[in-house]
C-alpha cells in the first residue's frame, strides 16, 4: 500500500521543529542560580549551596559548573551543592553557572559568586611553619612557630578532626622545643581506605587574640616510619646476610630501604639504596617464617675485617606521597674479626730497632769508605822537624842514657849494702 505523500512531507516539517527547538536551546541563555550561600563544617570544611536558575526551561537537562578564582577544580555536574576542604587561611571564592548539557560549546548562565573571607585578627599573629609528620602510622606531631605580633605567654591551642570522627578534638599534649612548640595525639589507621582522607588542623589561641591558622594534611603525605630491627647478620661463603624486621603498621611493598655497611678496612661508610626484593628473603640462609622481614646481601666481603651495618627505611609510592622523610637509624651491628694485633705490635717494634741498626752500619762503612777513598795528607811540618830536629833527639837520648845508668848504680849500692849488713849481724 503506497503511503501518502502529505505524511512524507509532515514527518520532514517535524524533524525541521526539532531541530530548530535544539537550536533555540543551544542559543538560549540560561538565567543564573540562585541563593547561592557557603558554610564552613568541621574546621577546614567548605560547603556551597544553590538553587536552580528561576525560568528554567522544562525541557533543559540542567547541568551546573563551577571553579574556583584561579579557573581551578573545574566540575560540571547536576548537583546544586558543591564541598571541598581547603585551609581558611585566604579568602575563597566559587564561581557557579548552570547550562543544558555538558556541551560546551552551549552559551551557560551568567555567573554568580560567593566567598568565604579570611579568619579574622591580624596576619601577623598567625602561627608560621606550620607542619605535621605522622608517626610510623601510630601518633601524628604537629609543631609551629609563634607569629611576629604575639606575646611570649600565649597559650596555644590545637584542634583536630578526620571522617572518623564525630566532632573535632583538642590536642592536650602541648609542648615547647626550643623556639617552635608542639602537640603530639595519637592517630593510628583511622579507616580501610584512608588514603583518600585528609585530616584538617587549626592552631589558635585561647584568648582569641591571635588570627587562627589552617592545615589540610593527607593522609598518605608526611608519613615518617619508626626504624627496623636488624635480626639475623653473619657471614658465609665469601658474603655478607642482614635480614630485619620492618616497622609495624607497614608492609614491604610499601618501603624504601637504605642499608649501611663500614668496615675496618675502608675505615669509611659505603651508602647503597635499594628497593624491596622479597625473593631474597627465600634464601635458605634466612629465617623465612618470619613476618614482615627483608633482606640484603652484600658479596665479596673481606677476611680480617669488621662490618658494622645498620638500615633506615621510608615510605615509597606504591603505597603514600613521595617524601624524604626517612626513618632513624637502626642499632648498628658488627661482624667480623679484627687483624691479629700481636703481629702488628712486634712489628711496629721491631721495624724501628731494624733501621737504627741499619743507618749505624752505614754510617761505619762510609767513615771507612772515606779514608780509602780520601786518605789523609802528610803534615810537611812533620817532615822539616824530623830533617832539622836530629841533634837535640840525640842529647835527649844520652839524657835519658845517664838517668838510667844512675838508677842502675843506685840499685846496684843498695844490694850490696843490705848483703854486708847480713854477715856482720851474730
Amino acid at each position: 500500500m503506497a503511503r501518502p505523500a502529505w505524511l512524507g512531507e509532515l514527518l520532514v516539517l517535524l524533524l525541521f521543529a526539532a531541530s530548530l527547538d535544539q537550536v533555540a536551546l543551544a542559543t538560549e541563555v540560561q538565567p543564573p542560580v540562585t541563593n547561592l550561600s557557603v558554610s564552613v563544617e568541621n574546621l577546614c570544611t567548605i560547603v556551597w549551596t544553590w538553587s536552580p536558575p528561576e525560568g528554567a526551561s522544562p525541557n533543559c537537562s540542567l547541568r551546573y559548573f563551577s571553579h574556583f578564582d584561579d579557573q581551578q577544580d573545574k566540575k560540571i555536574a547536576p548537583e546544586t551543592r558543591r564541598k571541598k576542604e581547603l585551609p581558611l587561611n585566604e579568602k575563597i571564592c566559587l564561581q557557579v553557572g548552570s547550562q543544558c548539557s555538558t556541551n560546551e560549546s552551549e552559551k551557560p548562565s551568567p555567573l554568580v559568586k560567593k566567598c568565604i573571607s579570611p579568619p579574622e585578627g591580624d596576619p601577623e599573629s598567625a602561627v608560621t611553619e606550620l607542619q605535621c609528620i605522622w608517626h610510623n602510622l601510630s601518633y601524628m606531631k604537629c609543631s609551629w612557630l609563634p607569629g611576629k605580633n604575639t606575646s611570649p605567654d600565649t597559650n596555644y591551642t590545637l584542634y583536630y578532626w578526620y571522617s572518623s570522627l564525630g566532632k573535632s578534638l583538642q590536642c592536650e599534649n602541648i609542648h615547647r622545643e626550643g623556639q617552635h612548640i608542639g602537640c603530639s595525639f595519637k592517630l593510628t589507621k583511622v579507616e580501610s581506605n584512608y588514603e583518600h582522607h585528609n585530616i584538617q588542623i587549626m592552631v589558635k589561641d585561647n584568648a582569641g587574640k591571635i588570627r587562627p591558622s589552617y592545615k589540610i594534611v593527607s593522609f598518605t603525605s608526611n608519613v615518617k616510619p619508626g626504624p627496623p630491627h636488624i635480626k639475623h647478620l653473619f657471614l658465609k661463603n665469601g658474603a655478607l646476610f642482614v635480614q630485619w624486621k620492618n616497622p609495624q603498621n607497614f608492609s614491604s611493598r610499601c618501603l624504601s630501604y637504605e642499608v649501611e655497611v663500614n668496615s675496618t678496612q675502608t675505615d669509611s661508610y659505603n651508602s647503597n639504596s635499594l628497593e624491596v626484593e622479597e625473593d631474597k628473603c627465600q634464601n635458605s640462609e634466612f629465617d623465612r617464617n618470619m613476618e614482615g622481614a627483608s633482606c640484603f646481601i652484600s658479596p665479596g666481603v673481606l677476611a680480617n675485617t669488621v662490618y658494622t651495618v645498620r638500615v633506615r627505611v621510608k615510605t615509597n609510592k606504591l603505597c603514600f606521597d613521595d617524601n624524604d622523610l626517612w626513618s632513624n637509624w637502626s642499632e648498628a651491628l658488627s661482624i667480623g674479626k679484627e687483624p691479629n694485633s700481636t703481629f702488628y705490635t712486634t712489628m711496629l717494634l721491631i721495624i724501628p730497632v731494624f733501621v737504627a741498626v741499619v743507618i749505624i752500619i752505614l754510617l761505619f762503612y762510609l767513615k771507612r769508605l772515606k779514608i780509602i777513598i780520601f786518605p789523609p795528607i802528610p803534615d810537611p811540618g812533620k817532615i822539616f822537624k824530623e830533617m832539622f830536629g836530629d841533634q837535640n833527639d840525640d842529647t835527649l837520648h844520652w839524657k835519658k842514657y845517664d838517668i838510667y845508668e844512675k838508677q842502675s848504680k843506685e840499685e846496684t849500692d843498695s844490694v850490696v849494702l843490705i848483703e854486708n849488713l847480713k854477715k856482720a849481724a851474730p
